[in-house]
This record gives structure tokens, C-alpha cells and sequence, in this order.
């Protein structure tokens, strides 16, 4: 992460956020090379598909009815 982004992070979030503690703890979840054979090589280029992939994660675990929604 871009040093200006993590001083934009914490002035914005002092007492931190979930994501926050999981990125200080765990560092990066889930990286773009997991996911490339998923994604096209030519063409306008995504959204990280790491950080797709640790947005999921996060509303699963932060909405009990999107995360209900996905187990069933």
C-alpha cells in the first residue's frame, strides 16, 4: 500500500476498522496472482481482483443478511 494511502487511512480512521486490523495483522489476504487466470490479459483493466476478493469477504462477515443471503 502507497505510503500516502495509509496516511489517508489512519487520519480518516484513528481508532481503525475491521479491514484495517486485518491488513495490520494478516497483511495482504488475498493477492491479484491468485486470481489471474480469472481475469482477461487484454482490455481496460480491472479492479483489483484481490481487493474484490477482500470486499467479499468483508460484507459477508459485516452484513448478517448479505451473509446470510450467500450461504443459501
Amino acid at each position: 500500500m502507497p505510503e500516502l494511502t495509509a496516511r489517508v487511512v489512519r487520519a480518516s480512521f484513528p481508532k481503525g476498522t475491521l479491514a484495517i486490523r486485518i491488513r495490520e495483522v494478516l497483511g495482504p489476504v488475498f493477492t491479484d496472482e491468485d486470481f489471474a487466470g480469472a481475469f482477461a490479459d487484454r482490455g481496460r483493466p480491472a479492479i483489483s481482483p484481490g481487493a474484490l476478493a477482500l470486499v467479499s469477504v468483508l460484507q459477508a462477515s459485516t452484513s448478517p443478511s448479505w451473509g446470510i443471503s450467500a450461504v443459501v
